[in-house]
């Protein structure tokens, strides 16, 4: 397979030995509430290069207070918990959309279908480890250079391969200290994954949250569970104003460019750090630069969520887009929309009146002056509420509680988790700052 159909959202990718054969499943959140029927051209209108979705050549983009992190890790758990390959133009039955990866914050793509079903991600010198690649920077890879990931999308961009590797190492330095501890060898594995996993869990529900949709809502949600989304009754899914909308805000942070270590930046995502070849030591991320660790200069910023995407994401190489970079779909921000439209999603308004908050007004939304004449597309909804309630630091009412609700509501519903097995666990691992464990104690291991 090329690296381009490994780009593309219909890509092949292994599947855990557990999961239904059928696939996941999405669905609507707001059943009740009828599609926005656009103009197709008006919309392609917004996210062309040259759009109001685009920042422009100068890529003058005003610095949220996020650190630059985080929206790396955002698409982490997304590529965790929600894989739809279905091309653009084949999306207008929701019953056929079928989700590849199952809807658990369990680390599947670092994991794929464990020692068994997936061998060729573990050390045959450690049965207990992941492997990594032979100088420990990169993840393994095949004589042809294609990464030996659960989720080949992991390898898309340099950050999302460190984080990967991350997660290795996060993997094996849990096998050493359970080792150290008298563990059976036969209990390794599973003890590693089980802590791995909970880590992992802390860190979205206890800092990414928080970070991303407010400490308020974060602690009710923690506090009394998800409202709209309740999978409990039922095999838990994906909504499609998730997947295709209010999750899709980190795009609106990326930055232009990237300082990624001493030597490397600051340079665009793509073309420069695109992925799908070796990594080698003088690519490595340097961590402390994208997040903040405490007792290191602070870290780059994110930008600011405004609805605007860097020149990087409007103009994607062909080897992400699948097609030429002149066409209306190697712009993210089109794709974005076209996902919205082709799925039939309710506008931002339309969710908003359904939620019971007061919408955004013409003029906080800003497309009026585009000749925009619509309701809003719910995925610039989420990206201009941030901007006008929250100065584009965190999201607003309506993205913040379709993200908080989902990303609680998988957590609360799996049966593995620390939520569902010990509410009161914390993080084991050393933390540099010993009142908070983070996402830095995982990426950037205290000495």
């Amino acid at each position: 397979m090329s690296t381009a159909a490994i780009a593309r959202d219909h890509c092949l990718a292994p599947e855990r030995v557990d999961a239904p054969i059928e696939g996941g499943r999405y669905r609507r959140l707001f059943d009740d509430l009828e599609p926005l029927v656009a103009d197709e051209r008006a919309l392609h209108d917004l996210g062309r290069l040259g759009g109001v979705a685009d920042v422009g050549a100068n890529g003058d983009a005003p610095d949220a207070s996020v650190a630059a992190g985080w929206p790396m890790f955002g698409q982490f758990v997304a590529h965790d918990i929600t894989a739809d390959r279905s091309p653009l133009g084949h999306r207008a039955n929701p019953e056929q959309i079928r989700n590849f990866r199952t809807p658990r914050a369990n680390l599947e793509g670092v994991y794929g279908a464990g020692p068994v079903g997936s061998p060729y991600l573990y050390d045959k010198a450690d049965a207990a480890k992941l492997l990594l690649g032979p100088d420990g920077v990169d993840v393994p890879r095949n004589e042809q250079g294609i990464a030996l990931v659960g989720d080949p999308r992991n390898d898309v961009h340099l950050f999302m391969n460190q984080i990967q590797v991350g997660f290795i190492r996060l993997h094996n330095r849990l096998v050493d200290r359970l080792r150290e501890d008298g563990t059976p060898e036969a209990d390794l594995f599973e003890e590693a994954r089980r802590a791995a996993t909970w880590h992992y869990q802390w860190v979205i529900t206890r800092e990414f949250l928080p970070i991303l949709i407010g400490a308020e809502l974060t602690d009710r949600l923690l506090d009394f569970g998800a409202d709209l989304y309740r999978p409990q009754d039922e095999e838990p899914y994906i909504p499609f104003e998730f997947a295709d909308a209010a999750y899709r805000y980190g795009h609106s942070q990326i930055r232009q460019r990237y300082q990624v270590n001493d030597s490397l930046g600051p340079v665009p995502v793509f073309p420069d750090l695109i992925g799908f070849c070796e990594v080698h030591p003088e690519r490595r991320v340097e961590w402390s630069l994208l997040f903040d660790v405490p007792g290191r200069p602070a870290a780059q910023r994110a930008k600011r969520i405004d609805g605007r995407l860097p020149e990087s994401l409007i103009e994607l190489p062909q080897a992400i887009s699948g097609v030429e970079e002149t066409d209306a779909y190697a712009s993210l921000a089109n794709r974005d929309l076209q996902r919205g439209q082709a799925i039939g999603l309710p506008s931002g308004e339309g969710v908003a009146g359904a939620l019971g908050v007061e919408p955004l007004s013409a003029d906080q939304i800003g497309l009026a002056e585009h000749g925009w004449s619509e309701e809003t597309p719910l995925w610039i909804y989420v990206l201009r509420e941030a901007d006008a309630l929250h100065d584009g630091d965190r999201l607003g009412p309506v993205g913040g509680r379709i993200v908080g609700e989902v990303l609680v509501g998988i957590i609360d519903a799996d049966p593995e988790s620390f939520r569902s097995v010990d509410r009161a666990w914390k993080p084991t691992l050393p933390s540099h700052d010993p009142d908070k464990f983070g996402i830095a104690d995982i990426l950037v291991p205290p000495e």
